[in-house]
């Protein structure tokens, strides 16, 4: 008989929360947990919480991820996205619970041509970059290394929350209707990564038991513009939208944000998927799988 799992889960409400939550496998008793029920921004509250529920594991969806508001409020990212994690660390230490940490492509610079591997040294140039890294550093200061996963993903999207895909979606119906062009930035590398695989691939981080550092992302190779062509083209297919808008390439210099974004940020999965026995899909043919499950307008 397999013996129940004990979980605490953040960031219930999370787009990657959503995803968690409608694939929780049979045996996990899965203590779900959103803003109203635990403020990641108070340390204090989060080490009571693993003390009181004594998980078998944290599974850390929760984050702070409002990329360029956080250059305006980094205390408030680095509470929740280092601090949190942190106390997350030091109270499973205490009980004996292991720890999944989900984190970003943003800890890098992005100034190198090939895939970050796992093990490679972070530089993040954001407050939100930085407030990643300083979460991994802690849980990895703090727990033995077979005691946590630090599991990096990049440019996540789903069928609900706040997203590229559904602001894309949203744009794409607007500008069309009004004959107009959608711009987007076209020299920023990256892989878009659903919601769906990632919270696969966080299941399967318990199920296997892994640990250390891994990066997950889909499969391919995009930017910016190359995905918002590809949202048009399968937000129409779908029936989500009636027309998609003409896409115009720009450069990052032409559309200046608060924050600074990785130029390339690939992750090198190798490890993950060797670990975890997966194969990601590429990411057009998940974006197909993502688009099924978005309610066509009525």
């Amino acid at each position: 008989m397999t013996q129940t799992v004990k979980i605490i889960l953040t960031g219930k409400d999370g787009q990657l929360g959503n995803a968690l939550v409608d694939k929780i496998p049979a045996h996990y008793n899965v203590i779900q947990l959103g803003r109203q029920q635990l403020d990641l921004s108070d340390k204090e509250a989060c080490r009571q919480a693993v003390l009181e529920h004594r998980p078998d594991w944290v599974l850390n969806a929760g984050a702070y991820t409002a990329v360029d508001k956080a250059e305006s409020e980094p205390g408030l990212a680095m509470a929740v996205n280092a601090a949190a994690p942190g106390a997350f660390a030091q109270a499973l230490r205490e009980i004996g619970g292991r720890l999944l940490q989900v984190s970003t492509d943003f800890v890098f610079n992005g100034s190198q041509g090939h895939p970050y591997h796992p093990d490679q040294p972070v530089d993040p140039i954001s407050v939100y970059g930085a407030t990643k890294a300083e979460g991994e550093r802690l849980v990895r200061e703090t727990l033995p290394a077979t005691k946590y996963c630090i599991l990096r993903t990049s440019w996540v999207y789903g069928p609900v929350g706040s997203n590229f895909c559904v602001t894309m979606l949203r744009l794409h119906r607007q500008k069309s209707a009004q004959n107009e062009t959608l711009r987007v930035v076209a020299d920023q590398i990256g892989c878009p990564t659903s919601t769906l695989n990632l919270a696969s691939a966080c299941w399967s981080v318990i199920n296997h038991q892994a640990s250390g550092i891994h990066h997950f992302c889909d499969a391919g190779a995009a930017s910016w513009y190359d995905f918002a062509i590809a949202i048009g083209d399968a937000g129409v297919a779908a029936g989500i939208i009636n027309q998609s808008a003409k896409v115009v390439p720009i450069t990052t210099s032409e559309y200046p944000t608060p924050a600074k974004r990785p130029g390339y940020s690939l992750l090198e999965c190798t490890r993950t998927k060797s670990a975890l026995g997966i194969e990601p899909n590429h990411w057009r043919k998940e974006l197909s799988i993502v688009m099924a499950k978005i309610p066509k307008p009525t």
